[in-house]
């Protein structure tokens, strides 16, 4: 690894915590910088989830006093979760780098589509549980919501780009109405998707060191500059600018060779 190569991801890096803590969307800059120094897209993936783990276990420690009245429900959902991000993990490790070089443009034009119409989605499910017949005022964690979660929880073990948005649309469609709710939930629920992803690709060896531990400490710093810039930059600005982003970055790897 050069100078230069170290001096791109960690600003990937820097980039994505700072994001991260704001509106989302970190991985359209940590990911791309470790493909364009040359780490295999499958490596590439993985340490970029090692790289990331860390701030979605302040996420959800962040929520733990809005988390402890749910733990009856949070259980099943939490082994989903489990079940999910080991199966995506594997599947990942399974998957040859020229197939996931093929998926990335793709993958990366389904998160950004996500990314983009959160706004819309979310709106279109508060307006649906209105009007479905019988809807439920709490959850249940019934067999559907749990199968919604285990499904989220394999493409985030696979490619995380977008999970959280399709895991609250998932926790939406299961009944939950309370963004702050659905927030804690899904933080809770990422961190243990995250960490069952990040002790598969230890385990398996699929994780670049050298790269990971110099995004690990500018991923933290870029979280702490993030949530002071919050208070600066309108969080909109900063949607935008991660939309354009993701949009550039998806038309160029379609024409990648």
């Amino acid at each position: 690894m050069t100078l230069f190569d170290a001096a791109l991801i960690a600003l990937g890096a820097f980039a994505a915590g700072a994001v991260n803590s704001i509106a989302g969307g970190g991985t359209f800059f940590s990911f791309p910088a470790l493909l364009a120094v040359g780490v295999p897209p499958v490596v590439a993936n993985a340490s970029n989830s090692v790289s990331l783990w860390p701030g979605s276990l302040s996420g959800a420690w962040a929520y733990k006093r809005e988390l402890v009245p749910l733990k009856r429900y949070l259980l099943p959902m939490g082994v989903a979760s489990f079940i999910g991000g080991i199966c995506g993990g594997l599947l990942l490790l399974l998957t040859k780098d020229a197939t996931f070089k093929r998926l990335i443009p793709w993958l990366l034009a389904f998160a950004t589509l996500l990314f983009a119409f959160s706004g819309q989605i979310s709106a279109a499910l508060r307006r649906w549980r209105k009007v479905a017949p019988g809807a439920a005022t709490r959850p249940r964690g019934g067999a559907l919501g749990w199968l919604g979660q285990l499904l989220v929880s394999i493409y985030g073990g696979f490619f995380g780009a977008g999970m959280g948005i399709l895991m609250m649309a998932s926790l939406a469609i299961a009944g939950h109405e309370d963004v702050q709710e659905i927030n804690a939930i899904k933080n809770l629920l990422s961190a243990v998707i995250y960490s069952v992803t990040v002790v598969t690709f230890i385990v398996a060896g699929a994780v670049s060191w050298p790269h990971t531990l110099v995004m690990i400490v500018t991923a933290t710093l870029g979280g702490y500059a993030g949530a002071s810039m919050a208070r600066r930059v309108p969080a909109l600005w900063l949607r935008r600018a991660v939309i354009a982003t993701g949009v550039l970055l998806t038309l160029y790897y379609f024409q990648a060779p």
